[in-house]
């Protein structure tokens, strides 16, 4: 006879340390919240690095802090002022340039086919702005996850969560 499930306790939680080859790029995402959630985000999933671009809230930051319950103390991220910096550094060393956005000839994240071994950027761009044409050029891919109802878009925090579940999926640890 199974029992009922009961809600474990936080402290009953073991890190597992591993990290697929996934980064995030935020590029100009201005709203802490948002900020941290991806750092938040990217600790549960096991996401290597957070790449913070442009006019990105960096920590520390105590709105920042409170949305990432302090995981920006556990996941390595680093700052650029020009993104085409970093994403020049991660293509030389073989990461495939993805850019989270609906864009003229993106593709359905569902569509979105990785091998194993692969190493991804994924690139997020600001609510309002979204990734800039500067920034879909240097992708190798521009992903879109698809919008059913009448919005649009959905919060950038929310469709980062969406689109790293989907490529750790493909990605091996």
């Amino acid at each position: 006879m199974q029992t009922d499930p009961q809600q474990l306790e936080h402290d009953t939680h073991k890190s597992l340390g591993k990290k697929y080859s996934l980064c995030f790029l935020a590029h100009d995402i201005g709203v802490s919240m948002n900020i941290g959630s991806f750092f938040r985000i990217a600790d549960a999933l096991g996401v290597e690095k957070v790449y913070l671009t442009g006019g990105s809230v960096v920590p520390p930051n105590g709105k920042l802090r409170k949305a990432s319950r302090s995981t920006e103390k556990y996941v390595a991220y680093e700052y650029f002022e020009e993104p085409q910096t970093i994403i020049n550094q991660l293509k030389s060393e073989g990461y495939k340039i993805v850019s989270l956005e609906l864009a003229e000839n993106s593709l359905d994240l569902a569509d979105f086919k990785l091998e194993p071994s692969d190493k991804v950027c994924l690139i997020l761009g600001s609510e309002n702005e979204g990734v800039s044409d500067d920034l879909l050029k240097l992708s190798d891919e521009v992903v879109h996850i698809p919008m059913l109802g009448e919005n649009s878009s959905m919060n950038v925090a929310v469709a980062c969560s969406i689109a790293a579940y989907q490529i750790t999926q493909q990605l091996d640890l």
